[in-house]
């Protein structure tokens, strides 16, 4: 058995403003190790250590772990509990972290992540590793059931949004089970879901801009009741959303990832034709 079934949890109280819920199902811990499948070699980086679940039995594995946790109570803990000669502790807001930076000390290794997100930084740290997305081997994280089927959501969903294009453009995402409440200490209210994130070899379709791409979105489903011609008025005629083969009376939800990486050729396009 992989996991201390008598490792004393309950002895660190929780901090709400960090969102901190511990991992302590010793099936669930086993099985979240087995998919990340960590090699002695790897260049691994663990987001929210928590008490150690995950980091205890994959020190025991790899030659180094690297943990980023913004509490410097929840690392000192666990300087008191590992062996934490393996480790390199980073005392940072993970949403902060310099990961290029990490990426060149490390002689430019890719870099395999994972973690137990808050869902308050859950959305904001995605979206910077899309910027990254090229020094990531893979990632898998755990979300709160509700983000992760929003990032898993495809066209014509309520759930579909700026947050699956803007990372289904960069990843490709696969579910790989739920985590009931009991798995958590303290239990949160809702399931959690464990997923990874493969960087694509080949992009779904030429975009070079990330800002243009989360601007269309941003406006697209902000008026996402709207039809594209009313919402997108001010970036796109009606006779270009035709050019485009872009039908201007669906909803943004309707429209597909390809259809906005077009959107976002075309407005790339025109700024270089009018430098």
């Amino acid at each position: 058995m992989i996991y201390n079934k008598k490792y004393k949890y309950k002895t660190f109280i929780p901090k709400k403003k960090f969102g901190q819920n511990f991992l302590k199902d010793s099936v669930i811990i086993e099985k979240i190790i087995k998919c990340i499948n960590p090699l002695k070699n790897d260049l691994l980086i663990e987001v929210g250590p928590g008490l150690g679940a995950l980091t205890i039995p994959i020190c025991n594995i790899v030659d180094t772990l690297n943990v980023i946790d913004i509490d410097v109570d929840m690392l000192n803990f666990l300087k008191s509990k590992v062996n934490f000669s393996k480790i390199n502790f980073f005392l940072k807001d993970v949403c902060n972290f310099n990961f290029l930076k990490f990426y060149s000390n490390n002689k430019k290794k890719k870099i395999r992540i994972f973690g137990n997100l808050p869902y308050n930084i859950s959305t904001s740290l995605l979206i910077n590793l899309t910027k990254v997305n090229f020094i990531i081997k893979d990632m898998y994280f755990m979300f709160q059931r509700e983000v992760a089927n929003r990032i898993l959501s495809h066209p014509n969903s309520k759930l579909y949004g700026r947050l699956s294009i803007l990372i289904q453009y960069f990843f490709k995402v696969k579910k790989l089970f739920d985590i009931s409440p009991n798995s958590f200490y303290p239990s949160p209210k809702i399931y959690s879901t464990f997923l990874k994130f493969s960087p694509h070899k080949i992009f779904p379709q030429f975009n070079f801009d990330l800002n243009i791409l989360s601007k269309i979105t941003k406006i697209a489903f902000s008026r996402r009741r709207k039809i594209l011609r009313n919402s997108l008025k001010n970036l796109f005629t009606e006779e270009i959303l035709l050019k485009l083969n872009i039908n201007s009376k669906l909803r943004a939800e309707n429209l597909s990832l390809k259809k906005y990486c077009k959107l976002t050729d075309y407005l790339i396009c025109k700024d270089i034709k009018n430098s």
